[in-house]
């Protein structure tokens, strides 16, 4: 089994950066900061004659980095309710996959993949952070994905994670989930 870890965050050294890395504790896995790419976003072109034009910028290399992998970990701090723009421009790029020619079977690469979600927020993010968790779910479910688990923290402050008990403890138990996974599949 092959994960790779999508980091939405622009801050390095996040909450969200810290319980991810507990999920992958002495784990050998794949991590790419969306922040030092270059994602452009989406221009709908699903409906003209040419169809989608192609976008000088980081896309297909991530994605041809995602493709390889049979797990992902969408890492994202809770961004005004949401997951972070970049983020969010990374899969709204899949519509344009969708239509690709080079990417004929994007949609069943994607359904043999299993998806977890790690995010953290600071304003009751179990409870306002749950549409973000449904929307990554419809995203999922559109393409097939296993939606294996997700992991929401809650914190304000720079590594306030830390006092959050319950999401470090869910971490850790995650990290022994995909642990036993790895061996299994060895």
């Amino acid at each position: 089994m092959s994960i790779l870890v999508l980091y939405g965050g622009n801050r390095p050294k996040s909450n969200t950066e810290f319980l991810t890395k507990k999920v992958i504790e002495n784990m050998d896995v794949e991590e790419i900061y969306l922040k030092d790419y270059l994602i452009e976003p989406i221009m709908d072109h699903r409906h003209a004659a040419g169809g989608f034009p192609a976008v000088a910028d980081d896309y297909s290399e991530i994605l041809e980095r995602m493709l390889t992998h049979d797990t992902i970990i969408f890492s994202t701090p809770i961004y005004w309710y949401s997951m972070t723009g970049i983020m969010k421009n990374f899969i709204d790029r899949w519509s344009q996959t969708l239509k690709d020619s080079h990417y004929p079977h994007f949609k069943n690469q994607m359904a043999d993949k299993s998806t977890y979600v790690i995010t953290v927020g600071g304003d009751q993010p179990h409870i306002k952070g749950l549409p973000m968790i449904e929307q990554f779910q419809h995203i999922f479910d559109f393409m097939g994905s296993h939606f294996a688990g997700y992991i929401i923290g809650e914190a304000n402050l720079p590594l306030g994670i830390k006092e959050d008990a319950n999401a470090l403890f869910q971490a850790k138990q995650l990290n022994h989930k995909l642990l036993k996974l790895s061996f299994d599949k060895t």
